[in-house]
């Protein structure tokens, strides 16, 4: 653990702080030691910053390790999965469409998918591309996650598979993020110009921005030139290597690789209306609609920030901050936690990408550095939310170490036997359990390399271990009745579903 430690204070950058004009005295003077800092507090290996004002980029510079095994140093160029920060991608394209008369943003989905069903069938009926961009389903944040994130369905099967989220909340009353909804929305693209998502985001967006070493899919991302290791300590407190994410299937949603001198280029773009390099590359009318609010999300002041409203355009998050408007959002992937925010008012962009999913410096960062340039009265963001931070996580690290110190070799209330066959959830599909020595594994057959160790501990709880790290550690109970097993209930990270899957065994 010493060794992590000291690994996460290991500073490089190949890039300078490069101001052309006076900053705030914070930015000036104290943000590398800041960053220095916060990378050892979090125990974060790795992270990627850029800074544009003024149409220019005054920070660019990388902090720490990209690999800890190899001592790769994070720079300028270093490739970070931005997850849900490809939205603004997304709703960008079909905002330009709809100025160009290709589509309308008011367009029911199924004038294009003739077939596609939700739970409901007057939402169905009423749901608008519009709606799926402002998350109105109804149904919770990351409902239906675990089925899709990581899985082999295809994007079709995903979209069918819709009809089974049943909502909490009533369509368009409420605000539950959804990350199959952008998928679909996004699916649009490719009716309407023949293109597919992905090839119409590069040839209208990356690549006029001169975006080269961005990638719209994770297909490859192993073998990228660059990428970033994706790390967590999540639930054991042990900095543990994951492998990538693969989720083109849900590429609309969160699938871009990107590095800080690329995001950069997009952000500045944001700030010039719409052009780059004097080219306009979006029309303004079609910005101005990604940030028209869709979706109320608060209009009550915060006690923390200097905020009074938030709302949500079309993939991005919008709100007040010290009397200016800004626009944001964030993104995670297993590994990667990231950030774009610009402030069109102060014509200010700020990008930060990470390489450890279990730490909230991302964002302690970027309100660090809107109090500065927004004239807000310093306090140590990373600091406050640390405090809070190493009091959950050490409770979790505990609850890990409790369970698995139950597992003394004890037997369950049936033979392995009993406990070995196959599940079915509605919604997932089946999973197997199979005895393996004096434990069980469960196969998840969505996931292509998703398994979980099943090991006894006492009063018919078993401790749950999936193989990859990102899912978590929890505990599981088998429903049994007669002598026989009935069903169980899986869990996973919150960050990808806060619900439990319930299994029912098949005869």
């Amino acid at each position: 653990m010493k060794r992590l430690l000291l690994l996460a204070l290991f500073i490089f950058s190949t890039a300078t702080f490069t101001f052309g004009q006076q900053q705030p005295p914070f930015i000036e003077n104290n943000l590398d030691a800041y960053i220095k800092q916060g990378l050892k507090d979090w125990n974060l290996p790795g992270l990627a910053i850029a800074i544009v004002k003024d149409g220019k980029t005054v920070v660019m510079k990388g902090y720490g390790l990209a690999d800890i095994k190899t001592q790769t140093p994070v720079d300028e160029n270093t490739l970070f999965m931005i997850a849900s920060n490809s939205k603004l991608f997304t709703g960008t394209a079909l905002a330009q469409l709809d100025v160009d008369k290709k589509l309308s943003l008011d367009d029911k989905i199924t004038k294009y998918f003739p077939g596609y069903t939700l739970y409901d069938a007057n939402t169905t009926a009423l749901v608008t591309i519009k709606d799926l961009l402002g998350h109105h389903l109804g149904t919770k944040t990351f409902q239906g996650d675990f089925t899709f994130w990581n899985t082999t369905l295809s994007r079709q099967q995903i979209m069918d598979k819709m009809k089974l989220l049943k909502p909490s909340m009533e369509f368009r009353q409420g605000f539950g993020y959804c990350n199959s909804c952008f998928l679909t929305a996004g699916q649009v693209i490719e009716q309407v110009t023949g293109k597919p998502w992905e090839t119409y985001v590069q040839d209208s967006i990356l690549t006029p921005l001169g975006m080269s070493n961005t990638y719209p899919l994770t297909l490859g991302i192993a073998g990228r030139k660059g990428i970033s290791e994706p790390y967590t300590n999540a639930f054991t407190g042990t900095m543990t290597e994951l492998p990538y994410d693969q989720v083109d299937n849900l590429a609309p949603a969160g699938s871009i690789v990107s590095n800080v001198k690329d995001v950069a280029k997009w952000l500045t773009m944001q700030l010039d209306s719409g052009k780059f390099e004097g080219k306009q590359i979006i029309q303004w009318k079609a910005l101005q609609k990604t940030r028209d609010q869709n979706t109320i999300l608060s209009s009550r002041a915060s006690s923390t920030y200097p905020t009074h409203f938030r709302g949500y355009g079309l993939g991005v998050f919008e709100s007040d901050y010290n009397g200016k408007q800004i626009f944001w959002h964030t993104g995670g992937a297993n590994g990667f936690v990231t950030n774009t925010c610009f402030v069109p008012e102060e014509n200010l962009a700020i990008t930060i990408l990470t390489n450890n999913d279990n730490q909230s410096f991302f964002e302690a960062l970027r309100y660090q550095i809107l109090d500065a340039y927004l004239g807000v009265k310093f306090t140590d963001r990373s600091q406050a939310m640390l405090k809070e931070f190493n009091k959950e996580q050490a409770e979790t690290v505990k609850k890990t170490n409790n369970m698995r110190a139950r597992v003394k070799g004890k037997q369950p209330e049936l033979p392995l036997t009993a406990y070995a066959g196959q599940y079915q959830n509605t919604l997932y599909g089946n999973i197997e359990i199979s005895v393996d020595k004096k434990d069980l594994l469960i196969k998840f057959n969505q996931h292509k390399f998703l398994t979980a160790t099943l090991q006894y501990m006492d009063n018919n709880e078993w401790l749950l271990t999936y193989n990859n790290a990102a899912f978590g550690i929890f505990p599981l109970k088998f429903k049994i009745q007669n002598n026989k097993v009935i069903s169980t209930e899986t869990k996973v990270n919150d960050g990808l579903e806060y619900d439990p899957y319930l299994f029912v065994k098949q005869n």
